[in-house]
């Protein structure tokens, strides 16, 4: 495999770094300090196209791979952006892409790349179950033409901003099915007409993420929001949590190039007792370590994505990517905050703001405990550990 840019794909990253110029660490800074969601950013990137990156053609989208679309991620994190503002878009639209009826992609497609609907909230997790989905309790009960559903969700991220949401939930109870992987089914929900079935509170979380808890009392949808077949929906949203992680992945890369770049930057201009701060090993291998960590990771994030793109079997390689690029984020996280000192807790300087959002990654939108558990069982066949 070659995992070196393409020149199309070099223009798209050059495209991307202008677009991102435009929005410098103030606006980030300001952003963060208020806890606003950055419509401004996620409205350009939207007009030039990026968002719609995975979107074929014949919907009014790009029609490219998730090897771009992880370019366009990598970009704005690395220029000090957050990709998590709006990255929900390019993954969730896949559930819709490659399961949804013709109807539902023709509806639903060419507004989400022409940014008239956001797509941007995945209701899956809730606060009794956590990372255990195939317990969750949120059932969904066929009446008639309609589904009523009810239950709760919890750090569901962007519903306030959102227009639509996939909603994961129980059509067949769990004592019902053989496998614990069945009598699930996803739902694509128009939020503005939820006639008040669903509740929002914001969670008050230490990044700017705007996550939020709902509260679902019988809440009608109509039979055509179900995606695919009824019963099926892990199978769906597995589908699409590959590239999830292959995408959280190229942002990782992202910060850890930005902690990188910075981080040298400060210790090749610093001076302490008469010298550049970054000639002393304690600030300069950890720094150099960091690097080596991003560009291994960034490697095994294009071989992923490269699988994913073919529709060959990727799993081991989207979660391991994972992995080892939020873990190297960190480690550049720590090693940018070790060469500023005590700078790095001001504000002005941004690095406090990176490092806060950086260590998410290691944590959401999977804990990096379940890859080494999958790896462990997956990959290497040894027992179940949980």
């Amino acid at each position: 495999m070659e995992f070196k840019l393409t020149e199309d794909q070099e223009a798209i990253r050059k495209a991307v770094a202008e677009t991102c110029a435009r929005f410098p660490d103030q606006y980030w800074r300001a952003v963060d300090a208020k806890g606003d969601y950055p419509d401004e950013f996620v409205a350009t990137l939207t007009e030039s196209g990026w968002l719609a990156v995975l979107i074929p053609e014949e919907y009014g989208g790009a029609g490219l791979g998730l090897t771009e679309a992880g370019i366009v991620l990598e970009e704005i994190n690395r220029s000090g952006g957050n990709g998590g503002a709006c990255h929900a878009q390019m993954y969730t639209m896949g559930t819709l892409l490659r399961h949804g009826t013709e109807e539902q992609k023709q509806r639903y497609l060419p507004e989400i790349a022409e940014g008239k609907l956001r797509l941007q909230a995945f209701a899956v997790t809730e606060p009794t179950t956590g990372s255990d989905t195939t317990s969750l309790a949120t059932s969904a009960e066929r009446r008639g033409d309609r589904y009523v559903v009810n239950g709760q969700k919890v750090f569901i991220s962007r519903v306030e901003q959102s227009d639509l949401m996939l909603l994961l939930a129980r059509t067949t109870p769990l004592d019902e099915v053989e496998k614990r992987t069945e009598g699930l089914s996803v739902f694509l929900v128009d939020l503005h007409k939820t006639n008040g079935a669903v509740e929002t509170r914001t969670l008050d979380v230490m990044v700017n993420h705007h996550t939020s808890e709902l509260f679902i009392d019988d809440l009608e949808l109509p039979a055509e929001s179900l995606i695919g077949e009824e019963g099926q929906g892990f199978r769906y949203i597995l589908d699409g949590m590959n590239a999830e992680r292959i995408l959280v992945a190229s942002e990782a890369v992202g910060d850890g190039r930005w902690f990188v770049e910075r981080g040298s930057r400060y210790a090749s201009e610093r001076e302490v007792f008469g010298r550049k701060i970054g000639a002393n090993q304690g600030v300069q291998f950890p720094l150099a370590q960091a690097h080596a960590q991003v560009e291994a990771a960034s490697l095994l994030r294009y071989m992923a994505a490269t699988l994913f793109d073919r529709g060959e079997p990727c799993g081991a390689e989207a979660n391991m990517a994972k992995l080892l690029a939020s873990q190297a984020s960190w480690a550049a996280a720590n090693a940018c905050m070790t060469a500023y000192g005590g700078y790095g807790f001001a504000c002005e300087y941004d690095v406090e703001r990176k490092f806060r959002e950086a260590k998410l990654l290691e944590i959401a939108p999977v804990s990096n405990n379940l890859i080494l558990a999958f790896v462990g069982q997956r990959v290497l066949g040894m027992p179940r550990s949980y």
